[in-house]
Parts: C-alpha cells; structure tokens; sequence
C-alpha cells in the first residue's frame, strides 16, 4: 500500500498552475496526462493526453480490456510506474496541488494517509515473510496509532467486513497459505484501514467469487458513503462499473474514449464501448455465443495516428484512420468518435 497525504509545504504549489482552469469542487484532475516508455532509446506513450476528474465522494469507473493503460493510469497518480516509464506531458493536481512534479524524495515526503491503492498484483504487493494481520496493523502504526490492542481489534474487524469467518486465522497467517482471493482481501483491508480520502482501487475483486465479490465491493461504497472515501474502480468487469460506480470512463490504448454517467454504461456511444456491453456474459446470454471483438489491442510500438480503435471498429471510415476525433458532448456525456452509436443502435 502506498498513501498520499496533503502538504502544507507551499513549494509543492505549482506557481505555473492556471487557477481559472482548476475545478474547486474536484478531489483529484488529471489533466493532459501522458505517460511513455523508453525502449531502446525510443519513446513510445502508454498513456496519450488523458483528462478526467475525480470530485469528493465519487467513485469513478475506469473499464476496458487488459492492455488498455487501466492500471498505468492508476500508478501514475502516487508515481510509482515501473523502471523506465515517466509523465512527459501533464499534470495531476490533488486538492488544487500539483503532485506529478515532485520527485521521489519529495513525493515520499508527503505520502501519508490521503490516497491509497489497491494493486491488482497482491501476490507481489505483500511481504512473504510478514504475517497478514501483521502488515495491517503496521499500516495504522505509520499512521501514528501505537496501541497495538487497538491496532489488532480495528484489524480483525476489517477482515470480518471483508467476509472473513475466522478472522484471527487470516490474521496470524502467512500470505502463503492463504488464497488469491484472500490476499486480495487482506490487500485491500491494508489499503482501507487508514480511510484515505483517494482510494484507487485496480481490480479489487477480481481474484474473488460472487459472494467474496460482491461484499468487497458493498464494503468499498459502504466507507465511500460512510467517509465521502473517493474511489477509482478499476475493471474489466462492466457490471461491476455499472452497479458499484457513479461515472465511467471507457479507456482503450492509452485514450480515452467516453465518459458518462454509469446508469448509461449499457447503452453506449462509442462503438467500442458498445463491442464491450455485447461480449459482456450473463445469465440472460447463458448457451448462447457471447461476440467477440475481432483483432487485438495495438501494441505501444504499433500505435498510429487517428483512432486506435480503427482496424477493429465495424463503422471506420478513412477519416478514423487519419484523425483522433474531438471531444463530442452528448448531455453529459463525452465521446471521443468521428461515427459515434445512436440511441436507436443500443435498442
């Protein structure tokens, strides 16, 4: 687990920000984000001048198929991408502050309790050698709680949320000897104990089964609700977007491709978007063939100009090919087409 917290330091103000552009209301903006890798001394975006805003006790759905940047964006907001990958372009401002220009002793300086994440990679993220309940009552120690009586009963009553029957065993257990799915609770038991302000959130459960999945998440909106906690949801999982979030964002290789209210997910603008909803299985689609989207996600190296939607979308025209489309607003929605869907198209 990694946290953010606020400075009061005002040389992390970034004297060069345009204050008419800052939205006061919003908890985190990203704005013209973008993020590259080197690769044999070539620059290639991972993440391609990507705008959005998180407000105060919203949780925000960031969907799309694995390779599309979900997880890229998610690391770059406490600047922790990997070795060789940097923001070359953009800013991320939280609480009006810019936080994508500090380096790492700085960054280090001021990461406290205001944003956490959850990574989509627990086997990874926790120690081996450090038991479970161990590495989340150390959470609460850094945040200055030194009560080690209390420290393991907020524990134990984390891990019982997260549907843990016998929590003193999780607690006293090695990562180890406990499931995917339960690292992927204790993971996110640690990146939630503090209450941050931010939590981002890669994938939280997908390592889990319906029931696991589905109290995860109403533990997630109960402290959103409870707390004005702010959440950025990361998933493949369309229904998880549409039930558990207020907004969505569609990402596909390093764009954006639309954003509108999550009650509106399942009847899409972008024909992407759209490709999503009619892959997505059910119950209502059980023995049927679920469609597929025909082609792969480019890679970096492979990205042309235009949409990188193109060698794959039903409806590209030349057009598509040679020209990202501008920013359409459709109520308040945003869509990032040339040939956008109708509501006639999703009936």
């Amino acid at each position: 687990m990694v946290c953010i917290s606020e400075t009061q330091n005002d040389r992390y103000i970034n004297e060069d920000i345009n204050e008419e552009n800052l939205n006061p209301t919003a908890l985190l903006q990203v704005r013209n984000l973008t993020v590259s890798v080197n690769k044999d001394g070539n620059i290639f975006k991972i993440l391609d001048n990507i705008s959005f805003n998180i407000e105060e006790g919203e949780i925000l759905g960031l969907a799309g198929e694995s390779g599309c940047g979900k997880s890229m964006t998610a690391l770059s907001i406490p600047n922790l991408l990997p070795h060789g990958i940097s923001i070359t372009e953009g800013e991320i401002i939280y609480k009006n502050r810019v936080i994508s220009t500090l380096n790492e002793k700085e960054m280090r300086s001021v990461r406290g309790s205001e944003i956490s994440i959850i990574f989509q990679d627990v086997r990874q993220s926790l120690n081996p050698l450090v038991r479970a309940g161990r590495q989340i009552t150390e959470t609460l120690e850094i945040g200055g709680s030194k009560n080690k009586a209390e420290n393991k009963a907020a524990a134990l009553q984390m891990l019982s949320s997260l549907g843990f029957d016998k929590p003193e065993r999780i607690f006293n257990g090695f990562p180890h000897q406990l499931s995917g799915g339960m690292c992927q609770r204790v993971m996110t038991a640690i990146a939630a104990i503090r209450r941050p302000k931010l939590l981002l959130a890669d994938e939280p459960s997908s390592s889990l089964d319906e029931e696991s999945q589905e109290r995860c998440m109403s533990l997630l909106k109960d402290m959103n609700e409870k707390y004005k906690m702010s959440l950025l949801i990361i998933s493949h999982d369309l229904s998880i977007i549409h039930k558990f979030t207020n907004r969505y964002l569609v990402m596909y290789a390093g764009k954006i491709m639309e954003e509108g209210s999550s009650r509106e997910l399942f009847s899409p603008l972008h024909p992407y978007t759209r490709a999503l909803v009619k892959a997505m299985p059910g119950k209502e689609k059980k023995g049927s063939v679920l469609e597929n989207i025909p082609g792969k996600i480019p890679s970096v190296e492979d990205r042309a100009s235009g949409c990188p939607y193109a060698p794959r979308c039903r409806k590209a025209q030349d057009i598509c090919r040679r020209t990202f489309p501008d920013e359409q607003i459709t109520g308040n929605r945003k869509v990032y087409c040339h040939f956008p869907e109708t509501e006639e198209a999703n009936e």
